[in-house]
């Protein structure tokens, strides 16, 4: 059973607002969300008309934000969404729908909504590796897909202003199925709502999103018929086991490999192309690399600096820093030892960015500077966004990153989590379901290879459907579109993909 710790870590982050209502396009008001929901009440839904550039051509858009209540068994839970829909183009049964999701578990969609796909977004600046001088607030993106399709940022429940009516039952959200059923509920309900069963209709899931999705994608049809054009999985993980390092289980050292190589291929300790080197670091990986693990103790001194040679050529890290952890260095231990003789600590997130340790003795990283770049700046952010531009504000604080999701519930004992069957079962189910694959070469967090060995390993894709899943790169780690070549790299991809429906 993943960790807590890991699980908290995994895709991104936190923050707060009184109650102002908003008459809705209508003049109406919506009365449902004006209900109280844990002993806070909610505002009533805010509608806001506004309109962007892109590509030299001016859309216009309806921003929505609202809460819809939905029910689980027995229980209801309030769940918050911001949606965007064009109002000049194409008829909206004809327009695409995206519905955008980040991790966690426990986090809201606040990283791929004001960070990525949104018509608002905020700037770090150069390479995202820096960190901003506070206070951050967003402006017009140019790289959002409003032109091309309708967007909605669903936060689960416990998540951003997501709450469940019982504040005492939330638990009976937290968990691999239900949040899929809850979420889904959502889905459900504002295609109805909104007239969109014939529109085309993509999940996009980060980080443990991307459980979210690969569940969501077979659940939605089998439970509700709606078959998907396609699922993006972004910074992605399917099976739990390509992020687990414990005795014995040796997957993830080799699942991580190619990542370490990129990153210190950034950091200049490695010299070649960039490429080149991560291919070779794949079929290290799983050749000589995994042969020596598997053996053991079996494997004798002289096999074992062999490889601990290789792998000092690839990584950075000496050789003898190889063998004294057995070939088997950990993340946090990689993070930490990169560039220890600068005094500095890679990021988790994206292992570009270094900052300056806080222990240089240390063995493992004791923080992850990239993910304290972020906090602060989109946690304002979106506070300024929602409660001044958008104008929908509450009493309690906005969860970006909340730990009260757990304990997650796994569904048993002494298993680790796996939905890539569940993915195949969609596609194979629907074989028009398309699958994008986005990996940044420095996320050290869940690396590219993570998605890539799950697909390579699953059954029950039929090799004729393998060719609708494609996979893209990016210079950056997790949240690779706060570098703004890799934004504006991701838009052009996810128009080809939305394109190939």
């Amino acid at each position: 059973m993943p960790s807590t710790k890991l699980l908290t870590a995994l895709p991104l982050i936190l923050l707060s607002p009184i109650c102002q209502a908003d008459d809705g396009p209508d003049g109406s008001k919506n009365a449902e969300s004006s209900m109280v929901t844990a002993g806070v009440k909610r505002p009533d839904s805010v509608t806001r008309k506004d309109s962007i550039k892109i590509d030299g051509k001016t859309i216009d858009y309806e921003l929505k934000a609202d809460s819809m209540k939905i029910k689980l068994g027995e229980e209801y839970a309030h769940v918050f969404y911001v949606a965007y829909k064009r109002l000049n183009g194409a008829k909206s049964i004809e327009r695409p729908v995206i519905f955008a999701f980040n991790g966690g578990p426990g986090s809201s969609a606040v990283w791929l909504h004001i960070g990525m796909l949104g018509p608002k977004t905020l700037q770090l600046s150069g390479d995202g590796t820096e960190a901003p001088m506070p206070p951050v607030g967003v402006h017009d993106n140019p790289q959002s897909l409003m032109d091309a399709c309708d967007l909605v940022f669903i936060d689960p429940v416990s998540t951003g202003y997501s709450r469940a009516e019982d504040d005492k039952k939330a638990n009976h959200f937290h968990g691999l199925d239900p949040d899929i059923e809850s979420v889904g509920e959502f889905i459900r309900r504002w295609v109805t709502e909104n007239d969109r069963w014939s529109s085309p209709k993509y999940l996009l899931g980060e980080s443990y999103g991307g459980i979210r999705a690969a569940g969501l994608s077979n659940y939605l049809q089998s439970r509700h018929g709606m078959s998907l054009n396609g699922v993006v999985l972004l910074s992605a993980i399917l099976d739990y086991t390509t992020v687990k390092f414990s005795s014995g289980q040796d997957q993830a050292h080799s699942i991580f490999l190619p990542a370490y190589v990129a990153v210190a291929h950034h950091h200049g300790l490695v010299k070649g192309d960039r490429d080149d080197l991560v291919a070779k670091a794949k079929a290290f990986a799983y050749g000589e690399y995994a042969t020596a693990l598997i053996q053991g103790s079996d494997l004798d001194d002289e096999q074992a600096t062999v490889i601990a040679a290789k792998l000092e050529e690839l990584s950075g890290i000496t050789a003898a820093t190889w063998l004294k952890h057995k070939l088997r260095i950990h993340p946090t231990l990689f993070r930490a030892e990169l560039l220890r003789a600068s005094g500095k600590t890679l990021g988790r997130f994206d292992g570009r960015v270094a900052w300056a340790s806080t222990d240089t003795s240390s063995d493992n990283a004791a923080y992850d500077p990239s993910y304290s770049l972020v906090l602060g700046a989109f946690s304002t952010a979106l506070k300024d966004y929602l409660g001044r531009e958008v104008g929908y504000k509450l009493e309690e604080p906005y969860e970006i990153l909340t730990g009260k999701v757990h304990p997650w519930k796994w569904n048993g004992e002494n298993r680790i989590v796996n939905v890539s069957d569940r993915l195949a079962a969609a596609m194979r189910d629907n074989p028009h379901l398309k699958v994008l694959v986005m990996s940044g070469h420095t996320d050290l967090a869940t690396p590219p290879e993570c998605v890539a060995y799950s697909l390579r390993h699953v059954d029950g894709i039929p090799d004729s459907l393998r060719e609708n899943i494609s996979t893209v790169y990016y210079e950056g780690g997790h949240m690779f579109y706060l570098n703004a070549p890799d934004l504006k790299k991701s838009r052009k991809d996810l128009l080809d993909f939305i394109g190939s429906k």
